[in-house]
């Protein structure tokens, strides 16, 4: 018998939470793949930079499904490949811009301007639905940008907008689109691991290419895997960032709405928040770069706690009201 909608829902909600925290290891992974690189490969162009952090990630993680799969990729279905190839599109977008932009702007204004998928959804929800979004919604989604500019110690008298700005808010798009290539009705009867498969082949194709299209010298791709640290920061983003909050990401998503997605995901700063209190000082021991732990500060605290209530604020929401109204 198949799990009471309640129970599948709450079920949902638990594994995009985990989503979050194993999402949350990337960006130290991430500083520490770039300082690395830096090491092996000083002067490199920010597209190589970000190719070299993307591209790896995701042919390792497919080439770990091909694996577990095996002869099962002969069955993938045209729908399953279709709605991989989607999200593999909308995340490579993103994935694109927000680590193209982050090196050109600080993180606090990246990790704000990156929640902006969350106001998206409603309003294009609201535009495609010709309905606007209940004053709840708008309030969760108010508490959520609160919370992420009080976490990232956000000052909007610094912000300009340039490349860094402006490829941040693209990238909050492509998101957008990923979520809603989770959700589309067509995809409901799809299995997880070869709807995953596909689409982290589809990243791998794309930045493999881009790889080589920007490198300087097509030796240099190869250059980053005789570091150790470049390698295990690498290994730790392929298993926990994207073999595992991707493969819950694809299962879980479809069971709830896009607006709750959008609002869920914006737990990752928090977790993040949390480890950056002692991942970037390890990193650091081991790779012999500069990236100093931050401090726990009251910000924490409240920035987190205003994430948190939006999150149970449409929770209770959708305890008392129809899940598609949320």
């Amino acid at each position: 018998m198949p799990p009471a909608p309640r129970l599948l829902h709450s079920r949902a909600l638990l594994g995009l939470v985990l989503c979050n925290a194993l999402w949350a290891l990337s960006f130290p992974l991430v500083k520490g793949i770039v300082f690395a690189h830096a090491q092996v490969l000083p002067g490199s162009g920010s597209w190589f930079v970000t190719a070299c952090v993307i591209a790896p990630r995701f042919v390792l993680a497919t080439a770990v499904l091909a694996l577990i799969l095996g002869r099962g990729l002969a069955d993938l279905r045209r729908s399953e490949i279709k709605q991989g190839l989607l999200i593999g599109l909308a995340a490579s977008g993103g994935m694109l811009f927000q680590n193209d932009g982050l090196q050109f702007t600080s993180a606090s204004t990246s990790a704000f301007l990156t929640q902006f998928s969350a106001i998206m959804i409603p309003l294009w929800l609201a535009w495609r639905h010709r309905r606007w979004p209940s004053p709840v919604v708008w309030l969760c989604c108010g508490l959520v940008l609160a919370g992420t500019g009080v976490l990232a110690g956000f000052d909007p008298r610094t912000m300009r907008l340039g490349r860094g700005e402006l490829e941040t808010l693209v990238s909050s798009f492509f998101f957008m689109l990923q979520i809603f290539a989770l959700d589309r009705q067509d995809g409901a009867g799809n299995r997880v691991l070869p709807v995953t498969i596909t689409m982290f082949a589809t990243e791998a194709v794309i930045f493999t290419a881009m790889s080589f299209a920007t490198a300087p010298h097509a030796a240099d791709v190869f250059v980053p895997w005789t570091s150790p640290v470049w390698v295990g920061c690498t290994l730790a983003l392929t298993v926990f960032c994207t073999l595992g909050a991707f493969t819950l990401m694809n299962k879980w998503q479809p069971f709830i709405t896009p607006t709750e997605a959008g609002l869920i995901y914006c737990l990752e700063p928090v977790f993040t928040a949390a480890l950056a209190l002692f991942l970037p000082g390890l990193l650091s021991g081991w790779g012999g770069f500069d990236y100093p732990n931050e401090t726990a500060t009251f910000a924490l605290l409240v920035g987190g706690g205003l994430i948190t209530a939006a999150n149970a604020l449409i929770q209770l929401r959708t305890q008392v009201s129809p899940p598609q109204a949320a």
